[in-house]
């Protein structure tokens, strides 16, 4: 019998790696623009064409490579970061697996010009599908300009998985922002299809936050340092009127690295309790400078998820350091030292301490920490410190349970499988509740309606209509408005126009940024029209990581969100009235699109039993 295993050649090899590395060309322009940060540059060009689907290029006047370098930098697992196993627990570089190049060889046109500052001639490398085509010397400038062209040329069902344009665009977007954000002190610059998107000099980090994030927020910015002797925790948080519905605006660097972490969210959000909203999230810029070796990032090829040694100590350590910046700006309230005079009369403060007690407190680890020089910070080290449960944080509780025996259990079956409609008295007097709820006499008793899940289901509805069948006619502005966003946003805002146009929105772009609001539906006040956008693109965000929608649900959804009655406002009889009778006009008036019901039925059989009149 012949032998079945075989070593895959390094072409195929290289492409089966490249599916975990290289996912789309944001993968990739976060590989090349870190690859140039290692490099020691200070400066970086980013060059794109058609979203990085025809060219990605970084231009650096870095350190540059040897011709033998810039050969070996496209083997796999070649790196110059590390080279031994314990250099994994000592990581300051941006790289260290010696991947990114193989696998981005391995599925593109790759051409690379690379040069050292002492020598008189540099590198010239053509690559395609991992074999090198030509190498040669040439001249060029100090440092390495990598270009690679076709992403995907040679795996078309991976090039025909890739999103729109618009869509590609705004991936790369936020990889580039993450890496600028992290390196203030270096140049960046990115171009697009010839049109320059982002020219950040370098600067402070302050002044590159408001580059990225928008003027709007020079003034509204709150620093935060807390120096430790186990990590550092610096960098700036947004005041409470900054806070969004969504997470847009909240970054987290560990080492000069961008990670994503829920746990440490929390921490953010923790501090910022009682003072934004509980739907809000806080705007933050935060830095976390730790010992590399308490940190584990090997753990994702994207390295943005990373381990810590013990999670709790960073928690603790963000929390306090957001809450004391607060403090210090007067934004959150400051504990009050003054001595109540009741607490002079307790046996702690009149009576002396025995010599027994001074002992017992000398011997203790609180009293050493906070006597002993440098000690103020220092942590015990507690093998067990694994914080194991933190999801719980973000768990939601099991719910008590309800009897609901005698309630009419059929508003809880599928909308396919039953369409349940009350019958609403005619001439009954509705109530609102709590400006929230609407309580509706029926014939066999009364219904609960909840206004804004009801509103957001007859929404939903209108625009499935509209996007399907019948447009919403647009309302054309007299006197047209301009509204000016982000790089990020505006990407995101050119992707929805054909969408928007549909419900009843006509936008333009005008360049630099900035759209011009031609128009937009009748029942959109005069006005506010800008605020209905940015509220649209910071709801939109909330669904983009959700890739079970399409992009048309994901912005029907949005609108119906954002334009339902919400809850806490008063509404009249007539108001009222009205969302009843377009509710019961739904396909599905029973549920929302999340699946919660819109009303609850109680009949008069069920209430009787209740007052045990059976």
């Amino acid at each position: 019998m012949s032998d079945k295993i075989q070593l895959l050649p390094d072409n195929i090899a290289n492409q089966i790696a490249a599916g975990e590395v290289i996912q789309r060309p944001g993968s990739a322009v976060k590989e090349l623009l870190e690859n140039a940060v290692d490099a020691h540059a200070t400066k970086i060009q980013l060059i794109v064409q058609d979203a990085g689907k025809s060219l990605i290029q970084v231009i650096d006047n870095g350190s540059g490579m040897s011709e033998t370098d810039a050969r070996m930098a496209f083997e796999r697992h070649a790196t110059s970061k590390i080279k031994a196993i314990d250099d994994l627990f000592h990581i300051k570089t941006m790289g260290f697996r010696g991947e990114a190049l193989a696998s981005i060889a391995a599925v593109a046109q790759v051409e690379i010009k690379s040069r050292q500052p002492e020598s008189e001639f540099g590198t010239y490398l053509c690559i395609e599908n991992s074999k090198v085509l030509q190498q040669e010397p040439c001249a060029c400038n100090s440092g390495t300009s990598i270009s690679m062209k076709n992403l995907f040329f040679n795996v078309p069902a991976r090039r025909n998985f890739l999103k729109s344009n618009a869509a590609e665009m705004r991936h790369i977007i936020d990889e580039f922002i993450r890496v600028a954000m992290a390196f203030p002190q270096i140049f960046f610059s990115l171009t697009h299809n010839g049109q320059e998107v982002f020219h950040l000099e370098a600067g402070s980090l302050k002044q590159r936050i408001v580059q990225v994030l928008g003027n709007q927020y020079n003034a509204k910015l709150v620093a935060v340092k807390e120096e430790t002797d186990y990590l550092n925790v610096y960098g700036f948080v947004g005041k409470p009127d900054t806070a969004k519905k969504t997470r847009g605006d909240q970054y987290f660097f560990v080492n000069n690295r961008f990670i994503k972490s829920a746990y440490l969210n929390h921490a953010v959000s923790a501090a910022f309790e009682n003072l934004i909203a509980k739907d809000s999230y806080p705007t933050y810029v935060l830095y976390i400078d730790v010992d590399p070796s308490q940190v584990d990032i090997n753990v994702h090829p994207t390295k943005q998820e990373i381990k810590f040694e013990d999670e709790k100590i960073i928690y603790a350590f963000v929390q306090a350091a957001v809450k004391h910046a607060l403090a210090q700006f007067s934004i959150a309230p400051s504990l009050d030292f003054s001595l109540n005079a009741d607490i002079q009369q307790l046996d702690a403060v009149s009576k002396p301490m025995t010599q027994e007690q001074k002992q017992q407190t000398q011997a203790s680890n609180l009293y050493k920490t906070f006597t002993q020089k440098h000690q103020a910070h220092f942590i015990e080290k507690d093998n067990n410190s694994e914080l194991k449960n933190w999801r719980s944080f973000f768990e939601t509780t099991e719910a008590l349970p309800i009897d609901i025996s005698g309630a009419d259990t059929t508003l809880w079956q599928p909308a396919t499988e039953k369409k349940h409609i009350f019958n609403p008295l005619p001439e009954a007097t509705l109530v609102q509740l709590h400006q929230t709820y609407i309580i509706v006499p029926t014939e066999s008793g009364f219904v609960l309606l909840h206004q804004q899940l009801a509103h957001e289901r007859i929404l939903y509805e209108k625009f499935q209509t509209a996007m399907h069948l019948n447009p919403i006619p647009v309302q054309q502005s007299m006197f047209p408005s301009t509204i000016e966003l982000s790089a990020a946003d505006t990407s995101l805002l050119s992707e929805l126009i054909p969408e928007l146009l549909k419900i009843g929105y006509h936008l333009e772009a005008f360049g630099n940024n900035t759209f011009v609001i031609q128009g937009t539906p009748a029942d959109v006040v005069q006005g506010n029209e800008k605020l209905a956008i940015e509220l649209l693109i910071e709801q939109f965000k909330h669904f983009s990581n959700d890739v079970k929608f399409s992009k048309r649900e994901k912005l029907i959804r949005c609108m119906s969100r954002q334009q339902a009655i919400k809850a806490g406002k008063n509404l009249s009889q007539s108001e009222m009235k009205q969302l009843i009778n377009d509710l019961l006009q739904c396909a599905t008036p029973n549920y929302t699109i999340n699946g919660s019901p819109t009303f609850l039925e109680f009949k008069e059989d069920y209430l009787d039993r209740m007052f045990g009149k059976n």
